[in-house]
């Protein structure tokens, strides 16, 4: 509202600089304004908004950015060298939501990306300037009576109030210096009070001065008497919620809350009502994600918040029910991981990530938490590996095992941190570091007689040995490990990945028969449960095997639901994996040009998940295969010319462009089956029948 002038200011602004910064006061509607204007970029490849309001360590500013953008590295490099690479080809506009308590990092960071990314332009959004050469500062000004006035009338609408246009409206509007916020606070209050009874309030409040140090600016001063009027003018039980709800980083859900901040003064059963009053005030929001509804409140008011939950001397107790809250939550979670419900879980813990994080940092900054933050940790497994974030986990596990818990914690928490930084290890390829966290957590479960992660440890081992190619070994190793789940019954998504990773050695033993029984097993076990996660891998050697059986159809069918469940995850490996093999059978059926082409859409997906396709010659033998065929029918210039044309898809287009069928043959001869080659698995026994769907439903 009566913002049509800063709005055209601030898109002329973006049009002369690469690096505008929205500052203001708290309140004055600095975000709203750079989202609308950014909404009217037209740069090709879109904008970006980063809210870095949870992110309340500066070392994960550039995790947050990664997330933002919707990246998924797997690699040990860190998050910087991910950004880069992303964004220095592309022109796109990143909005930086939230800098003041992040000047430093956010500054740094700025200074290097508009630096190797030359199509990059930065609207920054925070009380305070980067600071940074090139740095253009938009300062924007509150509100004029006028515009405040409207501002006014509509959210007291909302609230089924009408306070007019009579003097009153107008002196409260220029009493609250035209800050947004703070008109909006006072509208909450307006089914109550009059404007006049708002305004004697305010006058009261404004002369005692109790909202701020004199030494603050006036215009900050306003902003936290109107907070502070309004949280006076709030019940004991809304004080009591408002203050507890500052420990939520980010969002929340009712259940939370109502766990969290139940207790002395407001029992759980009255949070609902005591929130609904808060919401009606306008001191939380709601909004509908995919996790389902949830609230948050805006930093400034959680801020007030945070300071009155420190002056009760209950900030140490409601901190603790957070974390207890999130570490029951990550539980929870990691059993419902094999479950129909994998993708609800999937939305609740990626909606849930600033709140783990926070509970993560509570518990590992003291020695007497630590054994918790080891076990949240490594509870996180699923969200670490099946959903994208090898990266931040890897960070989490590292910290985690490097703690010492002392002589009297339990071991079972140090024991699943070491199983699960070993198998995130093995996945990012840094085997000295997976063996150094294996063998210590071998060594420390055969003293402490844990079975279960003797099996973890043994069958991560095997992971290790299947990707360096010493096939053998990890056939011997998954088998054993396989039998150790079975002797303790264990069953989950974990062990089927195991069953999956033993059919992988079969075929790369050349038994593709044993490879597909393991696997349609797998795949019959999956469906039972509800699982989808480790069913794509169980597909992706089952396609395998269809288009070594001379089916390249069955084997696109299977390919297109497995990339499209893990892409769905955000797991980048099974992702490029299936890309690769879809390469393979695309250029069986007779379009070389479309193979070469996702062949460098998944060139380019490579350097986010590692070393491509392991180092292993076994795993490369699809791709080698595939390169062959099409070059020998494209001829080497056409082919790398297509490479080239994949390799500047986004990896939404180039997963979009590997689940479209391809129209019409190239016109050049089509294999009939399998070419066979050296290194490659050969099949010593027709493998059994692959799952097949009949009537829309999937069976064995």
């Amino acid at each position: 509202m009566g913002r049509a002038a800063e709005l055209a200011a601030l898109a002329r602004a973006l049009a002369a600089g690469r690096l505008v910064t929205v500052t203001g006061v708290g309140g004055v509607g600095k975000s709203r304004l750079a989202v609308r204007a950014a909404a009217r970029s037209a740069l090709p490849d879109g904008v970006w908004r980063v809210d870095l309001t949870p992110v309340l360590d500066a070392e994960f500013v550039d995790y947050a950015v990664v997330e933002a953008l919707g990246l998924t590295d797997h690699t040990t490099r860190p998050p910087r060298e991910t950004l880069l690479e992303h964004l220095a080809d592309r022109d796109l506009l990143l909005v930086l939501d939230g800098v003041e308590h992040l000047v430093d990092a956010c500054a740094a960071l700025v200074v290097d990306l508009l630096g190797r990314a030359p199509g990059l332009r930065v609207l920054a959004v925070g009380r305070r300037p980067l600071s940074v050469a090139g740095e253009r500062l938009f300062p924007l000004a509150p509100l004029g009576v006028d515009e405040a006035a409207e501002l006014l009338r509509v959210r007291a609408a909302q609230q089924g109030a009408a306070p007019g246009d009579g003097p009153a409206v107008r002196e409260l509007c220029r009493r609250l210096d035209g800050i947004p916020l703070a008109i909006e606070l006072a509208a909450g209050r307006l089914g109550a009070l009059s404007p006049g009874q708002i305004l004697r309030r305010l006058d009261d409040r404004f002369r005692l001065l109790t909202g701020g140090g004199r030494s603050a600016l006036p215009r900050h001063r306003t902003l936290r008497t109107a907070i502070g009027w309004s949280h006076e003018l709030c019940t004991p039980q809304e004080r009591l919620l408002w203050a507890r709800l500052s420990v939520f980083a980010g969002g929340f859900d009712l259940e939370a809350a109502e766990y969290v901040c139940g207790g002395s003064g407001l029992p759980a059963e009255d949070v609902l009502d005591v929130l609904s009053s808060l919401l009606g005030q306008s001191m939380v929001s709601r909004e509908e994600t995919p996790a389902g509804p949830r609230y948050r409140m805006l930093d400034t008011v959680r801020a007030y918040g945070a300071d009155w939950l420190e002056g009760t001397g209950d900030a140490a107790r409601v901190r603790r029910r957070h974390r207890d809250w999130y570490l029951g939550l990550a539980t929870s979670c990691e059993l419902e991981w094999f479950s129909p419900r994998q993708r609800e879980v999937a939305a609740r813990i990626e909606a849930e990530l600033p709140n783990l994080r926070g509970a993560l940092e509570y518990s590992l900054a003291g020695p007497e938490e630590t054994h918790l933050g080891q076990y949240l940790a490594g509870s996180l497994w699923f969200c670490w590996v099946g959903c994208g974030r090898l990266s931040e986990g890897r960070r989490w596990l590292d910290q985690a095992v490097g703690l010492d818990t002392g002589r009297t914690a339990p071991e079972l928490s140090r024991l699943k941190a070491l199983w699960v930084l070993g198998y995130v290890a093995v996945l990012q390829g840094d085997t000295v570091a997976a063996l150094t966290a294996l063998q210590e957590c071998r060594t420390r479960a055969e003293r402490a007689a844990n079975a279960t992660a003797l099996a973890y440890a043994e069958h991560r081992t095997g992971c290790l040995a299947l990707i360096t190619d010493d096939v053998t070994r990890a056939e011997t190793l998954l088998r054993s490990a396989l039998e150790r789940y079975q002797e303790i019954g264990e069953l989950n998504s974990n062990v089927l990945m195991g069953r999956v990773e033993l059919a992988m050695t079969r075929a790369f033993q050349g038994d593709l028969a044993d490879a597909v029984r393991l696997c349609e097993e797998v795949y019959r076990v999956c469906e039972d449960h509800g699982e989808r996660w480790a069913r794509s891998y169980a597909q992706y050697v089952l396609a395998y095997a269809a288009w070594s059986d001379g089916d390249p159809a069955r084997a696109r069918e299977l390919l297109t639901e497995c990339l499209g469940s893990s892409h769905g995850f955000r797991d980048l490996l099974a992702s490029v994996l299936s890309v690769e093999l879809l390469a393979l059978v695309t250029v069986t059926e007779g379009h070389a040009r479309e193979a070469a082409v996702l062949q460098g859409a998944a060139e380019r997906m490579w350097p986010s998940v590692g070393l491509r396709l392991f180092g292993s010659a076994h795993y490369n033998a699809p791709h080698e295969l595939c390169e062959a065929t099409a070059r020998e029918e494209l001829g080497d210039e056409r082919y790398e010319e297509c490479v080239r044309e994949g390799a500047r898809l986004s990896r939404e287009e180039a997963v979009a462009r590997a689940l479209l069928r391809p129209a019409s043959p190239d016109g050049l001869p089509a294999p009939r089956g399998p070419v066979p080659r050296a290194g490659a698995p050969a099949r010593t026994a027709k493998p059994a029948a692959s799952p097949t769907r009949k009537g829309g439903e999937t069976t064995g």
